[in-house]
């Protein structure tokens, strides 16, 4: 789909491409959930998006590949889709509608050290000092950014449910390093299918219990944008560039995207930081940076 790029640095300015992309869904998902029920967005976003994928899917003829999975395959796939799709995605939308892009953005950025504690805890990984340190960051960080601990109205249900998405999104990490370690599955099946498996389920989600309200050309926009660029085009692009750089130099471009939303919330969203919130914010994506580049 993409040719390989010409030097080292057109992959690190495709990846950079990919973290401003992704930033940007914060933005326009905040803004159409003004008029969008937000798990009726979800799974029209990824719901569309899995249809965008599909002819590619065919194309590169992996349709038969499917005949091959096993019943454990399969298991497999469907699991990962609801984690990572229905129920991380879902609980993501859901949300920013109740709290600020930023406070979100820092909430998810813990996924990293959750998936640190569960190897630790559970798949007895070996660790070093410097995770250990990267988890510490990211505790002091998270102290900093929200003391004095005062949730408005309404917050605390938001905190919550992002919580829960930081929770399965770390499991899903674990289960999809588990599926593509093998290498059996190729990543596009294992994207096709956990994103047409949870997509789906999000949009019946979503129709069943908030409906499809009357949509503007505007929202038709933003879902069409989200789905078509922000999440083909983009999850395509991404995997283009491992080809060239290297896991670290990965995690590094990835963990910008914290700065990012950040600046966008500020510009587009009025949503302000104070000084203390902002060296909090910064000490906590070290610490997650630490956490991966371990892991990596």
């Amino acid at each position: 789909m993409f040719k390989a790029s010409s030097s080292h640095w057109g992959a690190v300015g495709q990846a950079l491409l990919v973290t401003f992309l992704w930033s940007t869904s914060y933005i326009l998902v905040k803004i159409g959930l003004v008029d969008i029920p937000p798990i009726t967005f979800a799974g029209l976003r990824y719901s569309l998006a899995f249809l965008v994928l599909l002819p590619f899917f065919f194309r590169q003829g992996q349709a038969s590949r499917l005949r091959t999975l096993t019943r454990r395959d399969w298991a497999r796939l469907v699991v990962l889709g609801l984690l990572f799709y229905a129920i991380m995605q879902g609980t993501n939308f859901v949300g920013l509608s109740y709290l600020p892009t930023v406070t979100v953005s820092l909430l998810l950025s813990f996924s990293p050290v959750v998936v640190a504690l569960l190897g630790i805890l559970i798949l007895r990984e070996p660790t070093r000092w410097r995770q250990w340190v990267g988890i510490g960051l990211c505790i002091i960080g998270a102290f900093m950014y929200f003391y004095p601990l005062v949730m408005p109205n309404g917050q605390a249900i938001g905190f919550a449910i992002v919580i829960l998405g930081v929770l399965t999104n770390a499991f899903s990490s674990i289960l999809g390093r588990e599926v593509n370690r093998s290498g059996d599955i190729p990543p596009l099946t294992v994207t096709v299918v956990s994103m047409g498996v949870g997509g789906l389920v999000l949009l019946a989600s979503g129709l069943a219990l908030q409906g499809l309200p009357q949509l503007s050309l505007t929202n038709w926009g933003i879902i069409l944008w989200l789905a078509v660029v922000n999440t083909a085009f983009a999850f395509t692009l991404w995997n283009h560039t491992l080809r060239t750089l290297s896991a670290m130099e990965s995690t590094v471009i990835n963990n910008t995207m914290l700065i990012q939303i950040a600046i966008l919330a500020w510009l587009f969203l009025g949503e302000s930081l104070s000084g203390q919130e902002i060296v909090g914010m910064v000490v906590a994506a070290v610490g997650a940076l630490l956490v991966q580049l371990r892991n990596k």
